[in-house]
């Protein structure tokens, strides 16, 4: 295959999000793995080349987003792309948008049969009653910002006199903040992948250091903070019952491409979805690549594969 015949590859990270690091660190490992004899790549960061974005649109082949967070995740830079007529990997506006809100997602989950934990959304511009936030959710409870990732603002109360605190950081973040009932369990995490036809990757369980309350920014890109088991030692029944899971969020949220969601498993075999990621972590050893190896497909074999469904005809919005 000469230069000619290559596709022409946007690879499209950075941006302006909280999560714009790791935007960045994931782009380097994906850049290394993309096969150049099949891809003539050329990188775009949206905090400065958005003008180079559109001055250059029809000489993009396809684009691979790989941003975090707000402008990234949230279906804003997907509508620009779909202005454009590129393709890109991943989620349309739709379904980015709704994933993206820690609220409406589980307002889906909700309706679609999926179980969730309870929560109560707040609004920075409302009067917050923590009495009653605790007496509806008990504790410990945690608080999320409604369209942050990464556990950006995020944290676990167990004492009331500690939720003051928490809700102001997270409304540094978002005008909107879920407060949620804690669950205890074990966090495990299921991919799925395609497009009209969905397969589900093996489970991986997510278990932080013994000093981290929860999964949080620290215990997800500190090394060795996380142990992570791949496919996750669960019962078989218990495991298929959570891809079942993850196929179905991915279904109820009109997602396509790719997706990974994060459930609590909890003493009893109940299982609960916490959120579901449209642009999961893409380093070789992120939680999606891990279940996609698991199943047999490495990591450039992987990226070839969700560059393969973007450019899918039937590639539309549910």
């Amino acid at each position: 295959m000469n230069k000619k015949d290559k596709i022409k590859l946007a690879l499209v990270c950075g941006g302006r999000s909280a999560e714009r690091e790791v935007s960045l660190s994931g782009a380097e490992g994906v850049k290394e793995a993309l096969d150049r004899d099949k891809y003539d790549v050329t990188v775009y960061d949206p905090k400065s080349d958005i003008l180079r974005i559109v001055a250059d649109a029809n000489k993009i082949d396809v684009a691979f987003i790989l941003l975090h967070g707000k402008y990234g995740e949230d279906g804003t830079i997907q509508g620009l792309f779909d202005m454009l007529d590129i393709p890109y990997q991943g989620s349309g506006v739709l379904g980015s948008a709704l994933a993206m809100d820690k609220h409406l997602s589980k307002v889906v989950y909700r309706a679609s049969g999926i179980p969730t934990p309870d929560w109560i959304t707040l609004e920075s511009s409302k009067d917050i009653n923590p009495e009653e936030i605790v007496r509806k959710l008990g504790l410990p409870l945690m608080i999320k910002p409604c369209t942050q990732g990464s556990s950006v603002g995020m944290a676990r109360v167990d004492d009331a006199s500690a939720l003051g605190d928490a809700l102001r950081e997270a409304f540094k973040w978002d005008s909107r903040v879920m407060a949620e009932a804690f669950t205890k369990g074990r966090e495990i995490t299921a991919g799925v992948i395609g497009n009209r036809e969905l397969h589900a990757l093996p489970l991986v369980e997510i278990i932080p250091g013994e000093k981290y309350d929860f999964f949080d920014m620290e215990a997800k890109y500190k090394p060795g903070a996380t142990r992570e088991v791949c496919p996750a030692e669960i019962d078989e029944e218990v495991a298929v019952r959570a891809r079942n899971i993850g196929i179905m969020a991915h279904r109820a949220l009109s997602l396509r491409g790719y997706s990974r969601t994060d459930m609590i498993l909890t003493e009893d075999g109940a299982i609960k979805v916490l959120e579901t990621n449209t642009i999961p972590g893409m380093t070789p050893t992120s939680l999606f690549p891990q279940a996609a190896a698991a199943a047999g497909m490495d990591f450039s074999s992987l990226l070839d594969r969700l560059i393969e469904l973007a450019l899918e005809t039937d590639n539309t919005d549910a």
